[in-house]
């Protein structure tokens, strides 16, 4: 099958779509011989149209009728079943090392999924994963937005690398190689970041939740239960239509509530007296640094060094303080944010979790509050950013 293709063809005659619909076929099979009728019933399934015509049933027979030329398949009275060559050939298409399933449903569901994913290679452990809905949902995230994600693709793990791509984003993929575990924020914070990838623009209040809608759009269903992600992943996979209403794009923000405020902003109760704290220089030479280059023009969003040169323009307009010691809120440098750099379309999650990278890579210097008065609670509670074991408030002035 390496060669020719599963019909029997040379596999630049047929697109790629094609051959997997001749592969599935095939399989259908070698997994359960049978008559013609039972056959077009188990792939109707995944190829039949809700309503309309049946244009799917003349494809299958003729790949059915081009699997028994080229030797792949038997016709004895009204059974179908795979010769010896085509059962090799369909556990070849599966990747199944062992050979073909013993029936069509795992095949289906297990090998054929699999196969849709990128998962044929897989380890045994992950492609176990997609026989539950929690898993089938993870490993479509993952699959759909290319996240490395080493040992269990928990939610938790997946989550941390949507808000490491999302934080990318947002600085114009320029960042990429950068972000790493030392980046790693808050739950919440992850969360909401992460949601920013979606096209619903919704807060999503668990990570269960956040992968249930992720997984929904990333193969174009309405439902996220386990039998209705498998059937859109295989009509998808099979160039059957998505369902509508997933293609189409939202322009849609997450919009922080007054009552929600920022997910960075959950201050911890601390007396006052906390001290300002400077990260450690980071070396001339590091990673990040290597990869802060090119202007935010051309991406339409802004790189770490031009995001970091308007933090320090709108700090220097904001800030109190004496000469050394100047500091502005947070909240104050994000309104100017809003006003000059509307163009960047940043979120105020999206424009918290730079100024924290930004903060960490030493491009920008954050400090906490030294004293709580209470006449500017406000502007304290709106300028919050949680990042690991610290609260930040203000962004230290360049001078």
């Amino acid at each position: 099958m390496t060669e020719q293709g599963p019909q029997g063809l040379p596999p630049t005659e047929l697109a790629d779509e094609a051959r997997r619909l001749a592969g599935t076929v095939l399989v259908r099979i070698a997994t359960e011989p049978g008559d013609e009728a039972a056959v077009m019933r188990d792939l109707g399934y995944i190829l039949g149209p809700k309503g309309g015509s049946d244009v799917w049933r003349i494809e299958v027979n003729r790949l059915v009728a081009a699997l028994v030329a080229g030797g792949l398949v038997e016709r004895t009275a009204s059974i179908l079943r795979a010769t010896g060559r085509g059962a090799a050939a369909a556990a070849e298409f599966l990747g199944a090392r062992k050979g073909v399933p013993k029936d069509w449903a795992t095949a289906r569901d297990i090998h054929l999924v699999a196969s849709a994913l990128g998962l044929s290679t897989a380890p045994v452990a992950r492609q176990r994963l997609l026989r539950k809905a929690d898993g089938l949902r993870a490993l479509a995230v993952v699959s759909h937005w290319q996240l490395e994600i080493k040992g269990v693709p928990s939610a938790a793990r997946i989550r941390s690398a949507l808000a490491a791509k999302a934080l990318d984003r947002a600085f114009g993929n320029q960042v990429g190689a950068s972000l790493g575990p030392q980046a790693e924020l808050p739950a919440k914070a992850a969360r909401l970041l992460a949601a920013q990838l979606s096209t619903s623009g919704r807060e999503f209040g668990t990570d269960a939740r956040l992968m249930a809608a992720l997984a929904a759009e990333a193969v174009g269903s309405r439902r996220t239960d386990l039998r209705s992600l498998q059937l859109a992943i295989l009509r998808k996979y099979l160039g059957r239509e998505v369902e509508p209403t997933q293609s189409r794009k939202s322009t849609r923000r997450i919009k922080l509530s007054r009552r929600t405020r920022s997910p960075l902003a959950m201050v911890p109760r601390k007396g006052p007296g906390a001290s300002e704290s400077k990260p450690p220089s980071p070396p001339l030479a590091s990673p990040a640094n290597s990869l802060f280059r090119g202007s935010g023009e051309t991406t339409g969003k802004p790189d770490p060094v031009t995001f970091a040169s308007a933090v320090h323009a709108a700090t220097a307009e904001t800030a109190e303080g004496w000469v050394g010691n100047r500091r502005a809120f947070i909240s104050k440098v994000w309104a100017v944010f809003q006003e000059r750099h509307a163009a960047w379309a940043l979120t105020e999650i999206e424009f918290k979790c730079m100024l924290t990278e930004a903060h960490r890579t030493g491009l920008v210097v954050l400090a906490n509050a030294d004293l709580k008065d209470k006449k500017a609670l406000k502007e304290l509670q709106e300028s919050a950013v949680v990042y690991k074991n610290t609260v930040w408030h203000y962004v230290r002035a360049a001078d």
